[in-house]
């Protein structure tokens, strides 16, 4: 029996030995993190101070919103309240879904992100390149100003300049007359085909410019010594392009591809709203429009948020498939 006692006092006393050890570690682990927080927060603390209206902002506008996108399950009745009103589960979706409007519109979002993804997307990556070609400031920041200016123009001013530019004997109606069989004292507007290549194009001449600026931003960072390199092998200008100031930027512009497919199936209803019109609509009709039609000309949120939580859902799935397909191919990704 002693023998027995004795080996079980040995085996306690080990066991206080190995936990010992390592709750001092935990212990002075927490400690020193504490530190580190607290020497952090001493010396960096204002920053921290200017960074709570950005928490604030985003708690308030982005995340207590979030509840919000219930009422799309219910038959939402703003006199009744939410909790009063009637939970009719995914009646809205269906109803959306087996509905006259639910193919044009998705086609219409589809298509206007498609021909904004084909046409808009390069645009500013071609311009960033031409720019860091050109070796005179003077002109390099005049055609820099050029193009950044549209971005300020208000959208209701650029809409009506479009207005303007398509209406009847329009300097642009002329313009297209002279190669189209299309009237010069018809809108072109008033023609749905027209929509597109307008929307498209106002969107890239107000854009590109300002677009263009996170590209040029990358191509300042890359290492002179690699063109220095590849002059001395006798590249010329546009094989140092290809070879080295598209592939050092390709980071940047794989990042911003995945969030422009992530949004193919979202789109400004703004815009849309001051250019169409019952002549264009086939075309024009997105699903931003619809939902802003059906949720205050009509008064039915519940309808008008389910249409918006379907057209969210698909754009974070769509953000999610392209993220992945990103990483595994490029090594290159948000997450």
């Amino acid at each position: 029996m002693a023998d027995k006692k004795d080996i079980n006092q040995k085996q306690n006393k080990i066991r206080k030995k190995s936990t010992s050890p390592s709750k001092a570690r935990s212990g002075s682990s927490m400690t020193s993190l504490s530190k580190r927080i607290d020497k952090d927060w001493r010396k960096n603390w204002f920053a921290y101070l200017i960074f709570v209206p950005v928490i604030v902002w985003y708690v308030v506008f982005c995340y207590l919103p979030m509840w919000g996108i219930l009422i799309a399950f219910k038959d939402y009745k703003p006199l009744l309240g939410f909790w009063k009103s009637k939970t009719v589960g995914f009646q809205h979706f269906r109803d959306f879904f087996g509905g006259v409007y639910a193919g044009r519109i998705i086609r219409n979002t589809i298509m206007l992100n498609v021909w904004a993804l084909v046409i808009g997307f390069p645009a500013p990556i071609i311009l960033a390149l031409m720019l860091n070609e050109v070796k005179n400031k003077h002109i390099k920041k005049s055609v820099q100003t050029i193009t950044y200016l549209p971005h300020f123009i208000s959208l209701v001013v650029i809409c009506g300049m479009i207005h303007i530019f398509c209406a009847p004997n329009g300097p642009l109606t002329k313009l297209v007359a002279l190669f189209t069989n299309h009237p010069e004292n018809k809108s072109l507007l008033m023609v749905s085909d027209y929509f597109r290549p307008i929307y498209t194009l106002s969107g890239v001449w107000q854009n590109v410019g300002w677009d263009s600026i996170i590209y040029l931003a990358a191509m300042s960072a890359i290492d002179m010594e690699l063109y220095e390199s590849a002059e001395l092998d006798g590249a010329n200008r546009f094989q140092k392009m290809i070879y080295i100031t598209i592939p050092q930027i390709s980071p940047t512009i794989i990042i911003l591809l995945i969030f422009a497919i992530g949004g193919l199936m979202g789109s400004s209803y703004e815009k849309v709203i001051l250019l169409y019109n019952n002549m264009n609509m086939d075309k024009a009709d997105v699903i931003a429009s619809y939902a802003y039609r059906v949720g205050l000309r009509d008064k039915n949120l519940s309808f008008s948020t389910a249409v918006g939580l379907f057209s969210s859902v698909i754009n974070f799935a769509l953000l999610w498939l392209t993220n992945i397909l990103a990483r595994k191919y490029s090594d290159i990704s948000i997450w």
